[in-house]
């Protein structure tokens, strides 16, 4: 992996918005980039900042626009908005106005019982501190990253809105969240006078809850969508195509993927998707993020890496010509299977 010196001095390239398509998000007036770029894994202090402002770089050339972090990822919590914040002041402050920068408050963060959830002290403080990790003075989307079940939701809304008008962010969103509270979330925010910009969920091949109401609830409300983990954590590449290599996200000891979730039923279906993919000429990975875009309410796939090559190969994938409806049906076939 090329190791790039910090001090090397960085010039965006000047085509980056050529081939980039970018969805209208919900009835905003905000557009996103097809493929965003995710900061969960490998921007954390355990990680080389080299590799991350690598792979910042190439995306930012490749016309993404979109940087999607949250309070605790890392390792340790915040180290993320720290590493970025560095790379930003080097790489990316005259370009501050061409980026969509997002975070989130949700999950836990430090400890105590104004550490997680949704009370307006929590959301409020948290952002506090992810500014000055980032060394902001506002980020451009700011989620509550899961729904809390003790804390009113119209506390929550209306920290949100505070947020706004407060100038710490410009738009806010949700994350998690399934329908029903979905659009009560989005009815109190509009009433609020924030509207609500956009919902992330998770969403792909194994996983395709939202596609049973909340992508409806999303296109009557006029909110945009951003999904998640497209690539099931790593299943829809050829990663697990022979087995789980030890540097895998199934092989490590801390992962939301187990090695218990790659059975052999699902190992058959990620081998008949890489054959379909292959005879399109796209990899697993390709065909499995194109795949997620195929329903226009979806704004853009949020996608990780550990590498500059891979960013490439999903953003070359995302821009070739869409799935023929005969692909579509070969692909209902195996999923259904």
């Amino acid at each position: 992996m090329p190791v790039i010196p910090v001090s090397a001095q960085y010039v965006a390239d000047p085509n980056r918005y050529q081939s980039m398509e970018y969805r209208r998000c919900g009835r905003s007036g905000i557009q996103l980039p097809l493929i965003s770029l995710g900061l969960w894994h490998n921007f954390g202090g355990v990680d080389s900042i080299e590799n991350g402002r690598a792979m910042l770089r190439t995306a930012f050339d490749l016309g993404i626009t979109h940087f999607d972090l949250a309070n605790n990822y890392g390792p340790p919590y915040g180290s993320a908005e720290e590493t970025f914040g560095k790379i930003l002041a080097k790489d990316f402050r005259s370009h501050r106005d061409e980026l969509i920068l997002s975070s989130k408050a949700g999950y836990d963060m430090w400890p105590g019982p104004y550490g997680e959830w949704g009370s307006r002290k929590y959301l409020v403080a948290s952002l506090d501190q992810s500014l000055k990790r980032m060394g902001l003075d506002y980020v451009d989307i700011f989620y509550h990253h899961r729904p809390d079940p003790d804390t009113p939701l119209e506390e929550t809304m209306s920290a949100l809105d505070f947020i706004v008008r407060s100038g710490r962010a410009l738009y806010v969103g949700i994350s998690n969240y399934r329908p029903k509270e979905a659009r009560l979330a989005m009815q109190l925010l509009r009433q609020l006078g924030t509207p609500c910009l956009i919902h992330q969920p998770n969403y792909n091949m194994f996983d395709r809850w939202i596609e049973r109401e909340l992508v409806n609830v999303l296109d009557e409300e006029g909110v945009g969508c951003i999904v998640f983990s497209p690539l099931a954590q790593g299943m829809l590449t050829d990663k697990y195509l022979h087995g789980i290599p030890a540097d895998s996200r199934a092989g490590k000891p801390v992962t939301y993927l187990k090695p218990d979730d790659i059975t052999n039923a699902v190992l058959e279906k990620v081998k008949l998707l890489n054959q379909i993919a292959a005879e399109i000429n796209l990899s697993l990975a390709q065909l499995a993020v194109k795949w997620t875009l195929r329903n226009r309410v979806i704004t853009s796939a949020l996608i990780g890496a550990s590498r500059p090559a891979q960013i490439e190969e999903i953003v070359s994938g995302a821009l070739q010509p869409a799935l023929t409806n005969e692909i579509i049906q070969k692909i209902e076939q195996i999923l259904s299977g």
